[in-house]
């Protein structure tokens, strides 16, 4: 049973933006925190954002200042808006929500920058 589903990565060219989105099912109750990771090939999956439903977020310093995260918790969903994109954020990203005693990741979606 699928419980985050993801969209909106593609294929971009640098400097330009992608909006993802996730959505989590609304049988996941009480989710405290919503946000992205991503993971290159051969390389540890990273944080790249996360907010909390007391509204404070957290970035990726590689991030900061081009990526923004929009956490609508309660509705079970969270955005993120990449701007100014660069070829080395080429990877997968991966939505994650999390509760008391458990985590839940998405299925992964693929964000390309060509330079």
């Amino acid at each position: 049973q699928v419980q985050l589903v993801e969209s909106g990565g593609g294929l971009v060219q640098a400097g330009g933006s992608l909006r993802l989105s996730c959505a989590a099912s609304q049988s996941i109750f009480s989710i405290n925190a919503m946000g992205w990771y991503r993971q290159a090939p051969g390389k540890q999956r990273e944080l790249v954002a996360r907010v909390t439903s007391g509204g404070s977020s957290v970035y990726a310093d590689s991030v900061k200042g081009r990526f923004t995260i929009a956490g609508y918790i309660t509705r079970n969903t969270v955005y993120l808006q990449m701007n100014s994109l660069k070829p080395e954020d080429t990877t997968v990203y991966y939505c994650y929500a999390g509760r008391a005693n458990h985590d839940y990741w998405g299925q992964g979606t693929q964000v390309t920058v060509s330079s």
